[in-house]
C-alpha cells in the first residue's frame, strides 16, 4: 500500500466555521454522535452530460496527514474562541470517519453522492472543505480535457497552461486531471516529476527571437535537437519565411545527420488555411511524415470547427481554456449532511428543502448503483439507493424521479456498485491505482456510454434514479418539513 511523506500540513485549509461548529459539538458533548455526509454536484460543466471524477488520491493524502501541530494549536488559541479542552482534543487528534468514494477515472452524473463520510459529527464536518476542493477542481478539469481530446479524435492533445492556470497548484494539479481526462503529456515539468505526466515541449518564439534571424534559429535548434525537430513558425511569416526556412534546415541540418524532422508549430493566425498550405509544402518537399502541431487559444469547440473545415492537423496544444476549464470554471459541488447515528445505530436521515428544487438534497445512508446491458455492455442509467437495499437480478423498474410517471423496466441487466470504500474506522483501506490506470479506466467508461450521450451539443440525458424507497423517504421528509402554501 503506498506511503504518504506529505511535507506540506494542510489541516487547516478548513472554512472557519468548521471549526467553530467542531468547537460547537465539543462543548455540547457531540464529538462522538456519528453523522453522514454526502458531497454531490447539481450539474455537468459546459452543459455536458458525463463528469470524471479525479481528484482522489490529493484527498486520501490530505486525510493521511491528518493532525494539528503545535503551531496549529497555538494559533488557534490565538482567535480566542475555542474551549481549551477542544484544543487538547485536537493536539491528540485521530481520525476516525468511515469513507466511500467513485474511484478516480469513472464517470459519474449529478445528483448521486461522489463522497460519503461516515463518522463523528466533529470530524466529518471538518472534511468538507478539502472533500470539494479536491474532486471539484480535479473532476472540472478532466472532464473539460476528456471534452477537448474527443473532439480531436485519434489526434494527441497536449495540456499547454500552466503560466495561465490559478496557481502552481493549479497547473500542477491540472495537468494530473488533463492527463486522466485524455491528454498525452503537458508542458509542466513539475508535474512529471510529481505525477509521472509525460512532459513535452521544444521552443518558444523567444528563442527564434534571440538569433539574427530564423533560419539561425531553427538551425541551431536542429543542430542540437536533431532527432526531435519540431519548429514554431509563425514568429514573423509562417508561409513566406516560416515554413520555408523550417524545410530548408530540415534538408541540411536535420536528414545529412541520418534524422527525419518531427514536424512544425503554427500558434497564431487561421489555423485551417495556414495548416492545409503548410501540409502542402511539406509534401512538396519529402516531408510526409512531418507532424503539424497547432495552438493558440484552442477549445473543443474552436477543434471541432477547424477540423471540419478540413485542417492538416496532427496534435493540439490546449492552454488556458483547458487548465481554468474557462467556458464553464466552476465545478457545483456540494457537502451536505444526510443523516444522524441514532442511539440505537438506526440512521435518521436528514433533509435541507430550498426553493430551488436542485439544492433540495437526497436523505440517507446510500449506494449507487449502475446498470449495464449485458448484450452490449452499455450502461443504462444508474439508481441512488439506500445502503441496505438489495437491487433484483432479473428485472427493475426505474422512474423519473420528477416525473414520476416515467417508467422502464428493465432486464437482462448486471448492476455494480459505483462506491468503493476507502477508510474504515480512520484506517487506509483502499489501494490507490497507478496514473496510466485511471487514465485507461476513462476511456474504459467513455465507452459505455452511448455516442448521444457524450456529444457536445444537446447531449441525450444519462438516467439517474433514485430507488423507490429512497424516493418514499425523500418524499415523506419533504411533506413533514416543507412549507404549505
Amino acid at each position: 500500500m503506498k506511503k504518504y511523506n506529505v511535507k506540506k500540513n494542510l489541516t487547516l485549509l478548513v472554512d472557519f466555521y468548521e471549526l467553530t461548529m467542531a468547537n460547537g459539538f465539543f462543548e455540547e458533548g457531540m464529538k462522538d454522535v456519528e453523522v453522514v455526509f454526502d458531497m454531490s454536484f447539481r450539474s455537468v460543466p459546459d452543459g455536458g452530460e458525463y463528469t470524471i471524477i479525479a481528484g482522489l488520491e490529493q484527498l486520501i493524502e490530505y486525510m493521511e496527514n491528518l493532525h494539528f501541530s503545535n503551531e496549529d494549536i497555538e494559533f488557534l488559541k490565538s482567535k480566542e474562541v475555542f474551549d481549551d479542552d477542544f484544543l487538547e482534543y485536537l493536539r491528540n487528534f485521530e481520525f476516525k470517519c468511515d469513507v466511500w468514494a467513485i474511484p478516480e477515472g469513472t464517470l459519474a452524473f449529478p445528483g448521486e453522492p461522489l463522497v460519503i463520510v461516515k463518522g463523528p459529527a466533529l470530524q466529518a464536518q471538518m472534511l468538507e472543505t478539502m472533500v470539494l476542493l479536491t474532486i471539484n477542481h480535479q473532476s472540472m478539469i478532466a472532464t473539460k480535457a476528456s471534452r477537448i481530446v474527443r473532439q480531436a479524435g485519434d489526434r494527441p492533445v497536449v495540456e499547454f497552461g500552466s503560466r495561465r492556470a490559478q496557481g502552481y497548484s493549479g497547473a500542477n494539479l491540472g495537468a494530473r486531471a488533463a492527463y486522466i481526462g485524455g491528454c498525452a503529456g503537458t508542458a509542466n515539468t513539475l508535474s512529471d516529476k510529481m505525477f509521472g505526466v509525460p512532459a513535452l515541449g521544444t521552443m518558444a518564439h523567444s528563442w527564434v527571437q534571440m538569433f539574427d534571424s530564423e533560419i539561425e534559429a531553427f538551425r541551431a535548434f536542429a543542430r542540437v535537437y536533431p532527432d526531435n525537430c519540431l519548429l514554431l513558425v509563425d514568429t514573423y511569416d509562417t508561409l513566406r519565411e516560416g515554413i520555408p526556412n523550417a524545410i530548408k534546415v530540415f534538408d541540411e541540418e536535420v536528414v545529412p545527420r541520418g534524422f527525419r524532422p518531427k514536424g512544425i508549430r503554427i500558434d497564431s493566425g487561421d489555423l485551417t488555411y495556414l495548416s492545409n498550405i503548410a501540409r502542402k509544402m511539406l509534401d512538396d518537399a519529402g516531408y510526409e511524415d512531418a507532424q503539424i502541431m497547432a495552438s493558440n487559444s484552442l477549445d473543443e469547440y474552436t477543434i471541432r470547427n477547424i477540423l471540419n473545415q478540413g485542417a492538416k492537423i496532427d496534435s493540439f496544444g490546449v492552454g488556458e481554456r483547458l487548465i481554468t476549464s474557462k467556458s464553464s470554471p466552476v465545478f457545483g459541488g456540494v457537502y451536505k449532511l444526510t443523516g444522524v447515528v441514532g442511539k440505537d445505530g438506526e440512521i435518521i436521515p436528514k433533509i435541507k428543502i430550498s426553493e430551488n428544487v436542485t439544492k433540495i438534497t437526497t436523505p440517507g445512508f446510500k449506494e449507487v448503483y449502475r446498470f449495464y446491458d449485458k448484450d452490449t455492455n452499455k450502461a443504462i442509467g444508474d439508481v441512488v439507493a439506500l445502503k441496505d437495499e438489495k437491487i433484483p437480478e432479473d428485472n427493475y423498474e426505474i422512474f423519473h424521479p420528477v416525473y414520476t410517471w416515467k417508467r422502464k423496466t428493465l432486464t437482462n441487466y448486471r448492476a455494480e456498485k459505483v462506491l468503493v470504500k476507502i477508510y474504515d474506522k480512520g484506517k487506509l483501506v483502499y489501494d490507490l491505482p497507478k496514473l496510466d490506470d485511471i487514465k485507461q479506466r476513462v476511456k474504459d467508461q467513455l465507452n459505455t456510454l452511448w455516442d448521444e450521450t457524450t456529444r457536445i451539443d444537446n447531449p441525450n440525458q444519462y438516467i439517474v434514479d433514485l430507488s423507490q424507497d429512497l424516493w418514499d423517504l425523500k418524499n415523506n421528509l419533504l411533506k413533514k418539513h416543507g412549507k404549505r402554501f
